[in-house]
């Protein structure tokens, strides 16, 4: 045999290299140094910011299908929700020209009423912002303060709402603040009227119903005509609080018949807990009547002028 045609190489056996252990080892020992320093020291930013621009050209024409998707589902669907917002306001628009029409009708029909039947005209009430401050420490009273005083023109008894309805009365004025008790103060007491029926009845306050506080109708006979959800305003024969203004709505209804009158739990409009800001109105001050005019005396029968 030729000399050239021999494998001149050690055996298998006899190579030296590390083990597959050690190298695994050895990989596991740098995957974790890279992890490490680039955690901390952020080694491999400027690659990952190189492989990012490189690769953002690719990724920007992949997300071109998902993105028309995306666009051409928004636009139909905005525009199907135009259509639908278009059509609703048409309908409430074609709904308060209605109202209008009809409320200009009821106001033509109450001014021709008024001057049939000689009444006066209802005066507006003149009202004042305020900003509730606080409430009192008086645990025993459901009690705020309010920042306008008699600097301001608030006057005792004037009453007090918010957007919702009646949140109670001005009890007391200082020059710069005003203390107003709420409606549900035991000590307080409000004639509402019955919308659905007609019928006066007067709330008192209950501090001590679930939700800090409410309002009965009290001494209101078993077999009255009354249920729940029904609305409750000012009835205005007090002369303090204007006619109309929603105070409560009827909430409980209970009847018993070991009892003459039933129990009539309602629950105010206004805000009791957390109002901010309130509107303060002037009490209604009865127009003041003259005396008549004495009739021109009658010229006595059987008397002619002379010439």
């Amino acid at each position: 045999m030729p000399l050239g045609t021999l494998d001149r190489s050690a055996p298998s056996f006899l190579r030296q290299g590390p083990s597959p252990l050690s190298r695994l080892a050895l990989y596991s020992a740098l995957a974790l140094f890279l992890m490490v320093a680039d955690a901390r020291f952020r080694v491999t930013e400027p690659l990952r910011k190189a492989v990012a621009t490189a690769l953002y050209p690719q990724q920007w024409l992949m997300l071109q299908p998902v993105e028309f998707a995306n666009r051409g589902a928004g636009y139909f669907q905005s525009l199907q929700e135009a259509q639908v917002g278009t059509d609703a306001a048409r309908r409430q628009m074609a709904r308060m020209a209605v109202r209008a029409g009809e409320t200009d009708e009821l106001l033509r029909e109450n001014a021709q009423l008024r001057e049939l039947l000689g009444l006066r005209e209802r005066l507006e009430t003149p009202t004042r912002a305020a900003q509730v401050l606080y409430d009192t420490p008086d645990p025993y009273t459901r009690r705020v303060m309010i920042d306008r005083g008699q600097l301001s023109g608030v006057e005792p008894g004037s009453p007090v709402m918010d957007a919702g309805g009646v949140l109670g009365q001005v009890t007391r004025v200082y020059p710069m603040q005003s203390e107003v008790t709420l409606l549900v103060d035991r000590d307080q007491a409000i004639p509402v009227l019955n919308l659905r029926t007609g019928a006066r009845s007067v709330a008192y306050g209950d501090p001590g119903m679930v939700h800090g506080g409410g309002m009965e109708l009290r001494f209101t006979p078993g077999n009255a005509d009354v249920q729940e959800g029904d609305m409750l305003t000012t009835s205005g024969v007090d002369g303090i609080y204007p006619p109309g203004l929603p105070v409560a709505r009827v909430q409980r209804v209970e009847r018993r018949a070991d009892s003459t009158f039933a129990r009539i739990y309602c629950e105010p409009l206004a805000r009791i807990n957390g109002a901010r800001h309130v509107m303060v109105l002037s009490p209604p001050r009865p127009e003041v009547v003259g005396p008549p005019e004495p009739a021109a005396p009658a010229p006595a029968p059987g008397k002619a002028a002379r010439k």
